[in-house]
């Protein structure tokens, strides 16, 4: 699987109550909770991200609470992938579980700026700042894994098996 879009670019400790904050969890709608996506840190996020796009970030991505909904809320904002130094792993238990692609690479997240294109390969491992033409190296998903996003995450990939 491959992914392009244009960079969105958060620095370190991005919690999940920034991703989406508390008060509009009366909501388990995607639709509704995206309205409000990254608004406390970015409050044009939601006006600016178009599918395909990427976030990049620094350490920690998604720490606080274990709410599924960050991760949903940036997937149905349309964000293709997630790009960190390292993520809270409850967040990325949760981002794999809803078919959010993440990737670790601390190069990568330092380098890409906000606005940038960005490419990502995901069957390689390879991320492309299509910019400045570098090329980085993260860890690739596990097959088994691959098959879990393939599939739109973990409940989609067991109804489909």
């Amino acid at each position: 699987m491959k992914v392009q879009g244009k960079a969105f670019k958060y620095a370190d400790n991005v919690d999940t109550d920034v991703i989406i904050p508390a008060r509009y969890l009366n909501s388990s709608d995607p639709d509704e909770l995206k309205k409000h996506c990254m608004e406390d840190i970015d409050k044009d996020f939601v006006d600016r991200v178009e599918p395909g796009d990427i976030i990049a970030a620094g350490k920690n991505f998604g720490c606080g609470s274990s709410r599924e909904h960050a991760p949903m809320v940036i997937k149905a904002c349309g964000v293709s992938c997630v790009i960190a130094e390292t993520f809270a792993r409850i967040f990325y238990r949760n981002a794999v579980n809803i078919g959010l692609p993440l990737l670790e690479c601390k190069e990568a997240a330092d380098a890409i700026q906000a606005g940038e294109r960005v490419s990502v390969d995901f069957e390689a491992g390879l991320i492309k700042n299509e910019n400045t033409g570098k090329t980085y190296r993260a860890e690739k998903y596990p097959p088994f894994m691959r098959r879990i996003m393939d599939a739109g995450g973990l409940v989609e990939y067991i109804i489909k098996k």
